[in-house]
């Protein structure tokens, strides 16, 4: 007759002292009944791959650099497709990695729930989860200027803007204003934000990669519709030093359809707008 079935109990020890913070040394034991044949052998490989998920650090790709809705030319000739090119592939990139890097480890949350501590949180992820933000957001308001041209403020949008400015032209020389060298030293970004109430729009200047988003950046969190990056590399290879130009010629790209979308959501949500990434 046949031999019955030897029954083989294995203990695997694994070491998992580098994964509990705190601890010099801890240890795991899983104990296994196992029977001859394939049943062996498929708890074998279930041991391995517990083994091989424990010794496996854990990485952080929670943000990631979202791909354009329009090649890199498609805003000439008013923004150049190599300042495209390099500002997404190179400076966007990087703050992707470095915010990646600053939060491996830790909990996921979404970019734009990052915002709001940025300042308690520490110059990583104030610069670079600011930076990735304010990236993201800006690519998604512009559109190549056949299609900008066509766009316009929503009826409730352009309400708010004569409310807020007395028009839309006026509005866009207190922006261009405050963008300006003298006005916005250094580097930095120029937005038109929803006020907490909801009921005003306000035109805010912020240095570095900071946002109205972030607590204590400016007198209350304000909720962008428009942002513009200011920053030398948004603009160098074909403005050089001329900002002024770089700042009027932008109007040509603005998405108006995509800001009016902004302002709806955040005056019902009284939160920020999402970005891709």
């Amino acid at each position: 007759p046949p031999s019955p079935p030897t029954t083989v109990t294995m203990n695997l020890s694994f070491a998992i002292s580098t994964l509990l913070a705190g601890s010099a040394s801890a240890w795991s034991t899983i104990s296994m009944k196992m029977e001859t044949g394939s049943n062996r052998r498929q708890i074998l490989k279930k041991g391995a791959a517990i083994a091989t998920t424990i010794a496996t650090p854990l990485v952080s790709n929670a943000y990631s650099v979202p791909d354009l809705n329009y090649p890199f030319e498609a805003l000439e000739p008013y923004i150049d497709a190599p300042t495209m090119k390099i500002h997404h592939d190179k400076h966007h990139a990087t703050y992707v990695a470095n915010i990646n890097k600053a939060t491996e480890g830790k909990d996921e949350v979404d970019i734009l729930e990052l915002q709001l501590n940025a300042l308690e949180a520490g110059p990583a992820v104030r610069n670079n989860g600011g930076g990735h933000y304010n990236h993201a957001f800006f690519w998604d308001e512009m559109a190549p200027p056949d299609e900008a041209k066509k766009t316009k403020p929503s009826a409730d949008l352009e309400a708010m803007i004569n409310k807020s400015f007395g028009s839309l032209d006026e509005m866009k020389a207190a922006f261009e204003a405050r963008a300006a060298p003298g006005a916005l030293f250094g580097s930095g970004w120029v937005w038109i934000c929803v006020n907490q109430k909801g009921d005003e729009l306000k035109l805010v200047g912020t240095p570095n990669q900071d946002n109205p988003l972030m607590k204590g950046v400016a007198d209350e969190v304000m909720f962008p519709i428009l942002g513009l990056d200011v920053w030398e590399h948004a603009y160098y290879l074909k403005y050089q030093n001329r900002r002024p130009e770089y700042v009027s010629n932008w109007w040509n790209v603005v998405n108006w359809d995509k800001v009016s979308e902004n302002f709806a959501y955040v005056v019902e949500k009284k939160a920020g707008v999402p970005v891709r990434g």
